[in-house]
């Protein structure tokens, strides 16, 4: 069983930053894909960010690419997700998910494809 705490949401203006972070109670974190979603009022929950076993090549939405930035720390047992030049549009419940896998370099980007997710934590973004 994995459980995974979302902080770092909260309000910010148009053109800011906030950092989201997602901290796992897994013992071998190193094995487990990562994920970031989110789900706005109304609409579907939708892929963000995704990172591999190995961090390396992490994968984004086309609707974030090159203002969101997903990573991870092995040793905090943690997963990251910088966003910067915020738009109202990113404004959502964003959640973080898990899932194991022995692929090293592999990434996952369906919501079917993730066994463990938090609680979610609010994002919301003022024009």
């Amino acid at each position: 069983q994995v459980q995974l705490v979302e902080s770092g949401g909260g309000l910010a203006q148009a053109g800011g930053s906030l950092r989201l972070s997602c901290l796992a109670s897994a013992r071998t974190f190193s094995n487990l894909a990562m994920c970031w979603f989110r789900q706005a009022p109304g609409k579907e929950r939708e892929f963000v960010a995704a990172i591999s076993r190995s961090g390396a090549m992490p994968l984004h939405a086309d609707s974030v690419k090159g203002r969101f930035t997903i990573s991870r720390d092995n040793a905090k047992n943690s997963v990251y997700l910088q966003m910067n030049s915020l738009e109202p549009e990113d404004t959502a419940v964003y959640y973080c998910a898990a899932r194991w896998t022995p692929l090293y370099s592999e990434y996952f980007y369906s919501s079917g494809e993730y066994a463990y997710w938090g609680q979610g934590t609010q994002v919301t973004v003022s024009s």
